[in-house]
């Protein structure tokens, strides 16, 4: 099965007609089980979110949550193509352990490495611009064990290498970008769901600040710049990691008192969707946050996202 192209997503999206966003916004109180109001169809959903609903949680839970949210969004194979090259994109930008969650789960970041190459692809790669020093980064985070256990290519990304593209959006004209990103196949952008002090929350749209160099002209105006990378990567599929969320002190945190374990995995063909999600679990109005809003004014998914073809499942 092919994945969907934007213009063919956009259009089923706007046929689905609108949905009022409903006002609850407790901190990780996100789309109950009966909110979804789209109708039936056969196609693949837009968007999938698994919850953990047993009892005793499993040391594996984080594999497990992501193997039921792909699963139901179609499988891996929807979106990766026969011998392709992915470049598998987590938050890595802090030099944190796995337990304070500034960075994605490693358990989820190795998953979504098998499950592409499940589907067939020939390399998989894995790598972020970090904040502080990569390896300690890479390794302390364990997504890099994580990530080669499950036969990744680990990436340092070099500075010398970041090369200027047109991006054409209305705050970055060109920009440094890492090359080898945006030439694969396919960028699975990985995000952890976490509290960031100059945008409220970081979510899929703000880790694409990852694929970048100069991350300081992004702080001029960080919704409108972060609209225009996104756009300019074209996702086709997000993954977003709240078994563990940071919901304060971030985007570095560092105290275990602001971690809450909310237990779930949610991925999306529509960004804009899985970071209003997010901000909802965040205790968020999505309209409220300058980045999903300016997403939305872009074109770039929809905030309503209730309103998409929308799977929730208790994973136990």
């Amino acid at each position: 099965m092919s994945a969907p192209t934007r213009r063919e997503f956009l259009a089923r999206s706007a046929a689905l007609g609108a949905a009022a966003l409903l006002p609850r916004f407790a901190l990780g109180q996100a789309a109950a089980p009966q909110a979804a109001t789209a109708p039936a169809t056969t196609l693949p959903p837009d968007m999938t979110i698994a919850r953990w609903g047993g009892t005793e949680v499993p040391t594996d839970l984080p594999v497990k949550l992501v193997r039921e949210a792909l699963g139901a969004l179609g499988g891996m194979g929807r979106f990766v193509q026969k011998q392709a090259v992915v470049w598998v994109k987590p938050n890595i930008g802090w030099n944190r352990k796995p337990e304070f969650a500034a960075n994605t789960d490693p358990q989820v970041v190795g998953e979504i490495v098998r499950l592409c190459f499940e589907a067939g692809a020939k390399t998989v790669k894995v790598g972020d611009f970090t904040c502080n020093e990569a390896r300690a980064c890479y390794e302390n985070s364990g997504i890099a064990p994580a990530a080669r256990a499950a036969g990744a290519q680990i990436v340092y990304l070099d500075k010398s290498r970041f090369r200027d593209m047109t991006i054409g959006g209305r705050r970055l004209k060109e920009h440094p970008v890492y090359p080898e990103i945006v030439e694969c196949d396919l960028v699975v952008n990985v995000p952890v769901c976490k509290h960031h002090g100059s945008t409220q929350v970081t979510l899929a749209m703000k880790n694409y600040m990852g694929v970048v160099e100069n991350r300081g002209f992004f702080h001029q105006d960080l919704p409108t710049t972060i609209a225009d990378i996104t756009r300019f990567m074209k996702p086709r599929l997000s993954i977003l990691d709240a078994v563990r969320v940071l919901t304060a002190r971030g985007p570095t945190g560092g105290r275990l008192e602001d971690v809450k374990t909310f237990n779930t995995v949610a991925a999306s063909v529509d960004i804009v969707a899985l970071d209003a999600f997010g901000s909802e679990l965040l205790g968020h109005d999505p309209a409220k946050i300058g980045t999903v809003a300016m997403g939305a004014e872009y074109e770039l998914g929809r905030m309503d996202y209730r309103a998409l073809q929308l799977k929730e499942l208790q994973v136990a």
